[in-house]
This record gives C-alpha cells, structure tokens and sequence, in this order.
C-alpha cells in the first residue's frame, strides 16, 4: 500500500482504521483549477491523477490518491499558504454554509482504477474580528483548504456539519474503507 500524498493527516486518519501504508510517495501535481472546472470534477482530478502518477512508479501495489477542496458556491478556496489568504477564506466563511469535497481514487495491483467523491456540508458561526485574529495568530490553518483545520482550534467555529467528519479532516474513512474492500485490500 502506497499513499500518494505527503498529508500527515491522512496517515492519521488510516492508521484509525488499521491501514499503515508501505510508504508514502507524493505525488507533485500542479493543483491549480483547470478554467471552469466545478470543485467536484477537481477534486477527483487531482485524487485520481495523484493515484495514477504514483501507482506508475510502484508497479502491482495499491496507490491511494486523495484531495480535499473546500466550496462556496462553485468557488474552489486555496490551500492557505499566506495569512491575507487564510483571512479571505475565514471572511467568506463566517456565517456562511459550505462544502467539503473529499476525491478519491485507489489504483489496484492488477491496473482496476476506482474512484469517488464525498461531499460534507459545514456551516460557521459568524466569526468577529477577534476571533479571525486569534486563529490567524495561531497559524494552524497554514497549508489547509479553505484556511482550517476542523481537527484544532476552528472546531468552536462549526455550527453544523453534515456529512463525513473525517472528509473535512482530509479523507473519508467510511468511503475509502469501502474501495480498499472492494478491491480485495487486507484479505487473506
């Protein structure tokens, strides 16, 4: 088993479920929306072609490829890399609903390709301006879509969610449980 991401919040999340990855081999993906593209249809590109860059430099072994966008509306938010861009997402998040959208696609050993979405809803409290600049302050929303990171200090910010917890985390565990079954992972 080969997890194509260097997250190390999906280690986490498998180890939950009993997977340890063999290794873990990111795959170095230009993760800019394609024009016009729905954060759906990206998020399954970017988990499928993760999955498939990797599975080519680890022949008859299981790849898993995964990516988390966070939506508003058809509006992909980044991956937080400066603080204005974290305090943009907190801004259009605030009060507001979005959604998560987890890609995934699992590579087989014999070629077979599977692969799905998972989508969680999230709705924020309104946020005041201290409390934009505490979360800023504390710097855990660097790297994460949207700006956040519902596993820390933004969870006092999540007024309802509905869906999959561990999607929002970085990978749907339920779903993905279910593809590494499917294609026989873990079976004596």
């Amino acid at each position: 088993m080969i997890l194509a991401s260097a997250s190390p919040r999906r280690l986490d999340l498998l180890a939950q479920i009993g997977v340890v990855p063999d290794a873990v081999d990111p795959a170095d993906l230009d993760e800019t929306p394609l024009p016009g593209e729905l954060p759906v249809q990206h998020a399954l590109r970017l988990a499928q072609g993760k999955a498939l860059l990797v599975s080519a430099r680890h022949e008859g072994a299981f790849v898993l490829g995964a990516d988390t966008v966070v939506a508003c509306g058809r509006r992909i938010l980044p991956k937080a890399e400066a603080e204005t861009q974290a305090a943009q997402c907190l801004t259009l998040l605030s009060g507001r609903r979005h959604r998560v959208i987890g890609g995934i696609c699992l590579v087989a050993p014999d070629g077979r390709v599977v692969k799905k979405t998972v989508t969680t809803t999230v709705t924020f409290k309104s946020l005041d301006h201290e409390e934009r600049v505490d979360y800023l302050a504390g710097g855990e929303w660097r790297g994460k879509a949207g700006g956040y990171a519902i596993q820390g200090r933004a969870a006092v910010f999540v007024r309802h969610l509905g869906g999959s917890y561990s999607n929002v985390v970085g990978l749907a565990l339920h779903e993905t449980y279910g593809l590494l079954r499917g294609l026989g992972y873990g079976r004596r």
